[in-house]
């Protein structure tokens, strides 16, 4: 294990928060696009999106220490797998029968997006991004003070 293991694993956090923030705000700036993607020749309203998570395993000592049967307790860090589209959640029916894109009935699709939940999981990124650069931070610390000592 390197010295420099928990960096990178703590980067690699960052990494995929700030990738999380990014998506989150892309979606509050979408609340309100009811043309987004062309399906069939009918547009379709803007789809909440969310980010999936999971760990990174592809380091070659990861996998040559499973070869030798050695437990590595450190984690590798964090990865970005997928970005999914919310196809569960129905669209809102708004109705607003000036709009150019209501239905013949005056009610307008718009977006999944629920403004609470996607500040809710801002919050929740902002928070997580914060705690990885206090750990990035104590962890360049200890690495000063670790060099300091040999002087």
């Amino acid at each position: 294990m390197s010295i420099f293991t928990s960096m990178n694993t703590t980067a690699s956090a960052l990494t995929a928060q700030r990738l999380r923030m990014d998506v989150v705000s892309s979606n509050i700036a979408n609340v309100d696009t009811t043309r987004a993607k062309q399906v069939n020749g009918e547009w379709e309203p803007y789809r909440r999106k969310s980010v999936t998570l999971s760990e990174e395993n592809g380091q070659f000592s990861s996998f040559l220490n499973q070869a030798m049967g050695k437990k590595e307790n450190a984690g590798n860090g964090v990865k970005v797998t997928k970005i999914n589209d919310d196809t569960q959640t129905p669209f809102k029916l708004v109705y607003n029968p000036t709009h150019p894109d209501a239905n013949e009935d005056g009610y307008v699709e718009m977006p999944n997006v629920d403004l609470l939940t996607e500040m809710v999981d801002l919050v929740s990124a902002t928070r997580s991004y914060e705690a990885n650069v206090t750990v990035f931070n104590a962890s360049k610390s200890m690495l000063t003070k670790a060099l300091e000592i040999g002087k």
